[in-house]
């Protein structure tokens, strides 16, 4: 089947778009769009109805819609203001204004769609719901599984997973234990649900020969409708754990099953009525009725003992623990602060409260990271200390020293010691794998990398950070074929990380796609970032004066922040200006600046190993020379 919009050709079956005799590249998600308005033509689709057909079975904003317009228009040419093609009304969706043809290679061209009134004008409504019904079974088979992306050119598939093709089949002992339902009356408890959800995959991922999926992953299914069957089949678990908490005043109803994914079978349920002070009680027997359903070995006993080091007697300290990790999973500057403050309020109630400190520690440093707050560091230091020397067997405390150390004070063999430690003692945490996989990234240990994350991403096989950190490991190591997909993937995941859209402009460059590498650029939200990105692709394209004007720009960013001194490093690094590239640097290392950790990797800085300066950096840096 295929679709003459305007002056594009629409090929559905060899997915491709043509403007004459020219191919015109669009990832899978614009191309989505593009079908989706052109079927619907000259009906308006509404932004849910997109929201639904774009992305079906994930949860998106309307802003990532508008963006996704945007990306389509900016690949078309068309100009929003007098559009030949998409024509948005608003509050209430978009519509194609273009006259849209069916043609059937069998039968004659049947027009489905004539000039069209004005935007200002809609064409009234008529039912879309043969359209949906049918858009969703053609958008839907198959896309939800996050490893397969392509773009709208011959033989783009490419796999994206961690996992290889011949992966094993999907072992017995696995399982994803999915959020619990909020059930108070007033439904104002979802912080404890979840928390009591993560607690019930840390508890069972202590146990020996157990395959547990981390949180990420498991909470990327919350609020929706998605079958049992097909969550176990997109994460490889043989079972899934579900279940419901209900909290009135001091007392609490939790029920939970065990279910065995293929044949939807109940290996284990109960329900949990309980005073408020009996919750950790109620998550051991939890934990301990599933893995004996599971006929699973437990844990040696003193590896268990960590389990209640993380504890405290006092509930309300528990509650404001879990209202600060509720906080820190928002990921942005008002979630760090609530997060800190709600940890210190958990430290305050138990001064013994090792988890807590060590939670508090990570809020402050990605508060200081993203806030420009200097003194946030340090006590984000002070927290990670203190959360190892009240809790010497605790994985996360070693796990949050250990990546503080490296990042900020560029103690890379006092970071190895605390992350080795926690391997060693939670060797089946996502997280803790996953900041072990970066220092080794950091020591220029590209394939161990690799290995360390592909196994965190086996755990967490929908985090946005793990595909994306793997996906820089294979572009740093000159695998980027490997790379792509893995950074297309995380956009999924994550439609609005600016690091993931930078991370693909930079692979583009790698690939001496330029122009392609300025449009990912240009889409980056964060100012610093597509500065230096656009920096870099309009010097690759010959466009001298643009490059300047950027790169001024950028400079004229950090005179007002004080902050970013490695991105402009690279800069200069990409232009050959080796003299400005190594006093940038040289600052970035003086005031701490957390981007040149990656100096050994960083492709920008590889033409420059032979450089004196960079040996002499690294030694400063303390890190192992080549």
């Amino acid at each position: 089947m295929k679709y003459r919009v305007g002056d594009l050709t629409i090929d559905t079956g060899r997915q491709l778009v043509n403007r004459a005799a020219d191919s015109i590249a669009l990832p899978k998600l614009s191309y989505d769009l593009l079908l989706v308005l052109a079927r619907a033509a000259p009906n308006v689709v509404s932004v849910d109805e997109l929201m639904a057909l774009v992305w079906p079975g994930i949860v998106v904003s309307p802003e990532t819609v508008s963006q996704r317009v945007k990306l389509l228009r900016d690949a078309l040419n068309d100009d929003p203001r007098a559009p030949r093609y998409i024509g948005g009304l608003r509050g209430r969706g978009y519509q194609m204004v273009a006259t849209v043809e069916e043609i059937d290679d069998d039968s004659p061209v049947k027009s489905v769609a004539t000039d069209d009134p004005p935007v200002s004008q809609p064409h009234p409504r008529r039912s879309r719901t043969p359209f949906l019904v049918l858009s969703l079974v053609v958008l839907a088979l198959g896309w939800f599984l996050a490893d397969r992306f392509w773009t709208s050119q011959p033989h783009a598939q490419e796999k994206t997973s961690g996992l290889k093709p011949d992966s094993p089949v999907i072992s017995e002992s696995s399982i994803v234990v999915l959020p619990f339902v909020d059930m108070s009356e007033k439904k104002d408890q979802e912080y404890f649900s979840d928390g009591l959800s993560e607690e019930l995959i840390e508890r069972l991922g202590k146990t020996a020969g157990l395959r547990v999926i981390a949180r990420t992953s498991s909470f990327y299914f919350k609020g929706r409708s998605e079958k049992l069957d097909a969550i176990a089949k997109e994460l490889r678990v043989a079972n899934v754990l579900e279940g419901s908490v209900r909290k009135s005043g001091d007392r609490l109803r939790i029920t939970a099953q065990l279910i065995r994914a293929d044949t939807s079978e109940h290996v284990w349920s109960e329900t949990f009525d309980r005073d408020l002070r009996d919750v950790f009680q109620v998550q051991d027997e939890i934990a301990n009725a599933v893995v004996s359903a599971l006929k699973l070995r437990l844990l040696p006993a003193e590896s268990l003992s960590l389990q209640t080091e993380q504890r405290t007697h006092n509930i309300e300290a528990y509650t404001q623990y879990l209202r600060g990790r509720d906080s820190y999973n928002r990921g942005d500057v008002g979630g760090y602060q609530a997060a800190v403050a709600a940890y210190k309020a958990a430290t305050e109630l138990d001064p013994r409260y090792a988890a807590a400190y060590a939670g508090q520690a990570l809020a402050e440093f990605w508060l200081a990271d993203q806030s420009g707050d200097t003194s946030a560091y340090q006590r984000a230091m002070e927290a990670a200390e203190q959360a190892v020397t009240l809790a010497p067997d605790l994985a996360m405390g070693y796990s949050a020293r250990g990546f503080l150390r490296g990042i900020y004070r560029f103690d890379f063999a006092g970071a190895q010691a605390d992350l080795d430690k926690a391997v060693v003692l939670d060797p089946n945490d996502a997280t803790v794998l996953h900041r072990s996989a970066v220092l080794l990234g950091v020591f220029g240990k590209l394939p161990e990398a690799i290995a360390r994350e592909q196994k965190a991403m086996s755990l967490d096989p929908l985090s946005e950070e793990i595909c994306r950190r793997l996906g820089f490991f294979f572009a740093s190591d000159q695998q980027l074929t490997e790379a792509r997909p893995l950074y297309e993937k995380a956009l999924v995941i994550a439609p609005n990380s600016y690091h993931a859209r930078f991370n693909l402009g930079e692979l583009e460059l790698l690939e001496h796609q330029p122009e392609k590498a300025l449009f990912d650029f240009q889409q980056t939200d964060d100012e610093r970032f597509r500065l230096t990105g656009q920096a870099k692709a309009e010097y690759a394209l010959g466009h001298i004066d643009a490059a300047r004007h950027a790169l001024e720009q950028l400079l004229a960013e950090y005179e007002k922040t004080k902050f970013g001194e490695w991105q402009i490093a690279r800069v200069y690094a990409w232009r050959g200006e080796n003299d400005l590239a190594f006093k940038w640097a040289e600052r970035a290392y003086a005031h701490k600046d957390t981007g040149i950790t990656w100096i050994k990797v960083e492709t920008d800085f590889r033409g420059l190993h032979s450089d004196p300066r960079y040996l002499a950096l690294l030694r400063k840096m303390n890190l192992p020379a080549p």
